[in-house]
């Protein structure tokens, strides 16, 4: 089961990325954490283009990375101003929600019905954002059965992470149309490298001496840059092995890894409760995967 530690590694390399990240650059604004997190892996990624050379390709694929690179950018944009500002478990675990906007879109646009295996992943991953919030309808005199959802919305961490899973939820189907034609690896070489060349080029014309940043902790810098080329490259690789809803299952476990992350370096409170919440928001996206 190669894909499987693959598909755990991608998982493991992402949470660690998020929490130096949190750890050692709480200083930076979310476009200096831009530019750490998607050029230095971008030009890290840059081999990569040599050994999977972009084949010709239409028109048409070039229209999806227009599309896609600025959502990339804006995406995370806000994701790491949530895990700057915020605990990991106010954060992390709303990506759950990203393939239960995706049954969203895909009813909207293309009809679809969700299955009865997926409406429970649904009722899982809501349970589950539930829990998290539990503390507002315990510790309130005048909390309601609703306060640990309204809570979400009040959390400023919880609704930019809720945005990120809107983005993505859109990302992630472009994405896959892009990548069918260039092949797995060739889409993660040229994706990943072109989102680092957007976000060098978005400083460039709003702020060119901003750029001195990635002398300030060169150190750090590189060790995120090299934990997000490794999630790069063993997410890439897991999907060749096997079915993509098998993958993204293995994947999500990135939001436990984050919630131990958490306890550890941050001593965020109520572990026993975020991480069974977690876990019963990352069982909700394998149902909803699966179905």
């Amino acid at each position: 089961m190669e894909w499987f530690s693959l598909a755990l590694a991608s998982a493991f390399s992402l949470a660690t990325a998020d929490a130096v990240t949190k750890k050692h650059l709480a200083g930076y604004t979310g476009l200096d954490l831009l530019l750490v997190r998607f050029f230095i892996s971008g030009v890290l990624l840059l081999p990569l283009l040599l050994i999977y050379p972009i084949p010709a390709v239409s028109a048409e694929f070039w229209g999806w990375i227009a599309v896609l690179v600025p959502l990339e950018l804006v995406a995370m944009f806000l994701y790491m101003q949530a895990i700057r500002d915020a605990p990991l478990y106010q954060t992390l675990p709303y990506l759950a929600f990203t393939p239960v906007f995706n049954i969203l879109t895909g009813w909207l646009v293309l009809d679809e019905r969700v299955s009865l295996l997926g409406a429970g992943g649904i009722l899982m991953v809501v349970a589950g954002a539930y829990l998290l919030n539990i503390e507002h309808l315990l510790h309130r005199i005048r909390g309601n059965l609703l306060s640990p959802l309204r809570a979400i919305l009040y959390q400023q961490g919880s609704r930019r992470m809720l945005l990120v899973a809107i983005i993505y939820s859109l990302t992630s189907v472009g994405g896959k149309a892009a990548m069918l034609h260039v092949g797995p690896m060739s889409f993660a070489a040229i994706y990943f490298v072109m989102i680092g060349a957007a976000t060098l080029l978005v400083f460039v014309i709003s702020n060119p001496g901003r750029l001195v940043i990635l002398t300030r902790n060169p150190g750090w810098h590189l060790l995120i840059g090299v934990l997000m080329a490794l999630m790069v490259v063993t997410h890439f690789l897991s999907l060749a092995g096997v079915e993509a809803a098998y993958m993204v299952s293995v994947k999500r476990t990135s939001m436990i890894f984050g919630i131990l992350y958490g306890a550890w370096w941050f001593h965020e409170q109520g572990l026993a409760r975020n991480l069974s919440s977690t876990t019963l928001m990352v069982l909700g996206v394998v149902l909803i995967l699966l179905a």
